[in-house]
């Protein structure tokens, strides 16, 4: 419906035209003082969280979790959504005439089609550096199960053979000490950085792969993929996922590595060759891996690594680096920030718009 409000401008999404806020209100029939905010994966974020707060920025509905098939109903009347993992495109998106925003509760942006958003003016939000420490501390947790030898240590306690024991002090199975050895860090952004600080602190002499080519102002020794690989003690991976990265580490790298390395990944799971790198383990051809991430996620029944059921050779979690309480709380908080951000902006517009027509 065309109203006197419906001035359009050039914005900053590629030179698209988009509608004022007050367009958008009018043109659906609803109070222009009620933003409606439509959270499509709310279960994504824990059960521990209160986001009631969101209420003050306007009229929000919560669903724990969308498909792709239920979210065109849910998304039709939004001015704002609030997603993480769901596609964004024409199917999911088409029928949500006022929508002004998608607000990312997550760094990554794979799901969203942004010829389409850019098409249709639809801003995208995301929210980045929130999980640094976060993702960096589980680097560590998940390294050191491997390192000190844990599942291993922890059973033989737990089964009574402790109880057992003709001395004070058991340590069957080998494990070393971080000063001295060498670290390997693939991708150094924020996550990659905050790594080798820490690792430094901890006496590891820190080497580094670009997989941009662009990142070269470190103070560490910048090397290529195979210098890497053969040198390091622990490759640990915080590269995005691209046409460049995806399989970085498959059977042929694999070879590169010592065979008393570690192989870290809180990166994407699809860096990693989920067979070869199982055929890897059971080999051992290295001597232990740690993944927050794989290829599909949850993890698929038949996924080769499942079969590596030995936790000292193989640990797993549930993408679950980024979750502490307090990065999850600061997640949202800026997601708000977002939000918040975008309205303003829209009420600014607004009333410029209004003020060079003669309105107010």
């Amino acid at each position: 419906m065309d109203c006197a409000l419906c001035v359009f401008d050039d914005d900053t999404l590629g030179g698209n035209k988009r509608q004022p806020y007050s367009c958008f209100e009018e043109s659906s029939g609803r109070n222009e003082e009620t933003m409606e905010i439509v959270m499509l994966e709310k279960g994504s974020l824990g059960a521990d969280l209160d986001l009631t707060y969101f209420e003050a920025l306007g009229n929000v509905t919560y669903y724990d979790a969308t498909t792709k098939e239920e979210a065109p109903e849910r998304v039709r009347t939004a001015d704002v959504l609030i997603a993480n993992k769901l596609l964004m495109n024409e199917e999911t998106l088409a029928g949500a005439k006022n929508l002004k925003l998608i607000a990312l509760t997550a760094t990554g942006t794979n799901n969203i089609d942004f010829d389409y958003t850019r098409k249709r003016g639809i801003q995208v939000k995301n929210v980045a550096g929130y999980s640094t420490d976060a993702v960096a501390q589980h680097t560590f947790a998940l390294l050191f199960y491997l390192l000190h030898r844990m599942a291993y240590y922890d059973r033989y306690v737990k089964s009574g053979a402790y109880c057992e024991s003709k001395g004070f002090s058991h340590f069957a199975e080998q494990f070393y000490e971080l000063p001295g050895k060498t670290w390997g860090i693939v991708g150094m952004g924020a996550i990659g950085q905050r790594v080798a600080a820490l690792a430094s602190a901890f006496g590891c002499r820190v080497i580094y792969y670009s997989t941009s080519g662009q990142n070269s102002g470190q103070p560490y020794e910048q090397v290529d993929l195979d210098t890497l690989l053969s040198s390091s003690d622990i490759v640990s991976l915080h590269a995005p996922l691209n046409e460049k990265t995806e399989r970085l580490i498959r059977r042929e790298t694999l070879d590169k590595m010592k065979k008393t390395a570690y192989l870290i990944n809180v990166a994407r799971g699809g860096l990693v060759d989920e067979q070869d790198l199982a055929d890897a383990l059971r080999e051992d051809r290295i001597k232990g891996a740690g993944l927050d991430v794989v290829t599909e996620e949850p993890i698929r029944r038949d996924n080769p690594l499942l079969a590596i059921q030995d936790s000292r050779k193989l640990v797993i979690t549930p993408h679950m680096a980024w979750a502490p309480i307090e990065t999850r709380e600061r997640l949202m908080r800026r997601v708000y920030q977002n939000i918040e951000d975008t309205i303003k902006q829209f009420e600014q517009e607004t009333n410029e718009e209004e003020y060079s027509y003669g309105i107010l």
